[in-house]
């Protein structure tokens, strides 16, 4: 079974309190499985270039997510079961917090998008449907043009408190690396990983994305 596209380590707290007509819901602070390049690539179940071209939001089963509406320009991995298309089109992001319902939920570490800005994404979708990061902002890159055309990628920087494997401290990275390299990262790591497919194959993808933490 894959991994929460969240990789949360330890339980969730949660904090409720009115606020005016709305019920605030603070999440204390998240602790997160640092993931690698290649752990991002593996993990997630698309991976796209898109432009954010909307916001809305939802509440689903006591969660609150803010939802993006993407313009995807370009495919670097593609499967089955994703909320995102084959296709250069319209798809939807989730990205826990956000105000609906009558309910305000605040995740730290949620990273937030900007209306009119391209990004790469790291994209899983479970069996629920949700399409959400990996990692939360370790799933997010931005997306720049060098004054020479060149495209280059850089991760956001992360606020969450990060753990490795055996579950030590260790700092957050920021990953960067033009968008030619990327494209040949995902290829090199498709072609070791059987579940990773690149555009033009499919890969099958049974997830359920589960919060386990936030400390």
């Amino acid at each position: 079974m894959r991994r929460s596209p969240l990789a949360l380590i330890s339980s969730l707290a949660c904090l409720a309190q009115p606020v005016l007509a709305l019920v605030a819901v603070v999440a204390s602070a998240t602790t997160l499985q640092k993931l690698e390049l290649d752990d991002l690539i593996r993990q997630s179940t698309a991976i796209v270039r898109a432009r954010v071209t909307g916001t809305s939001a939802m509440a689903r089963g006591g969660d609150v997510y803010t939802l993006y509406q993407l313009d995807v320009a370009e495919h670097l991995k593609i499967g089955v079961k994703t909320g995102v298309g084959s296709a250069p089109g319209i798809a939807e992001l989730a990205v826990p917090g956000g105000v609906a319902g009558g309910l305000r939920q605040m995740v730290p570490g949620a990273p937030v998008l900007q209306r009119d800005r391209e990004y790469l994404l790291f994209l899983w979708t479970g069996r629920s449907g949700i399409t959400q990061l990996m990692g939360l902002s370790q799933g997010l890159f931005t997306v720049a043009q060098t004054a020479g055309g060149e495209v280059k990628v850089a991760q956001t920087k992360a606020t969450e408190r990060m753990l490795d494997g055996s579950g030590r401290r260790v700092q957050p990275g920021a990953i960067m690396l033009t968008l030619a390299e990327l494209r040949l990262r995902v290829s090199m790591v498709g072609a070791k990983s059987p579940g990773a497919k690149s555009p033009g194959s499919q890969a099958d993808e049974s997830g359920t994305p589960k919060k386990v933490a936030g400390k």
